[in-house]
């Protein structure tokens, strides 16, 4: 069962944006980062929560989507998220560190995905201009933006083939391939 919630697990960039989620679904969401573990113990993440269309409109433009698809600008009108969880890190605290956020959102989007979501890890951010537009103060780094959704698309997991190829990329269905490496290939000795 916890292998096929993380084999369904899957950044998915283009949703129903009528399906609307709610700030209790992300203040759930973000307890389950808060339950994982932290360095030390430090928590020094905090989170930005968005449902609200036009906030989500000032979040929107400052992410960039899907590097591999060369030409897609990411979603279109009615594609988009209907939320986001940004991930800051509070630079109050003497030690940060880096494993903290990846555990996070790894937490949010298992979460997600048992609620029957959707979402995409983006690091490609316009830090600045995303901070500008929501006025984000400074002692925050901002490190990672989950977009959420309702699944508009089909992510299909299929083995990396003889030329080694990792980048995912989509068929003539628009259905997302994403190549996975085989356990005998990342295994060491």
């Amino acid at each position: 069962m916890l292998k096929e919630l993380i084999t369904n697990t899957r950044s998915y960039r283009r949703f129903h944006e009528d399906y609307v989620i709610g700030p209790d679904t992300l203040r759930a969401l973000v307890d389950l980062a808060r339950l994982g573990a932290s360095a030390s113990n430090i928590q020094s993440l905090r989170y930005i929560l968005s449902c609200d269309r036009g906030k989500n409109a000032l979040i929107f433009p400052n992410l960039g989507w899907a590097g591999y698809l060369k030409g897609w600008r990411g979603p279109s009108v009615g594609e988009r998220p209907t939320a986001y969880i940004i991930i800051l890190d509070n630079t109050k605290n003497t030690l940060s560190f880096g494993c903290d956020y990846g555990i996070a959102a790894q937490n949010i989007m298992v979460g997600a995905t048992e609620k029957s979501l959707g979402g995409c890890m983006i690091a490609s951010i316009n830090r600045d201009s995303l901070r500008e537009a929501l006025n984000i103060p400074v002692l925050y780094n901002i490190l990672l933006v989950i977009a959420l959704g309702r699944p508009k698309e089909k992510v299909v997991l299929e083995t990396v083939g003889p030329s080694g190829d990792i980048r995912y990329w989509r068929d003539e269905n628009d259905v997302h391939h994403v190549p996975k490496r085989l356990l005998a290939d990342i295994i060491i000795g």
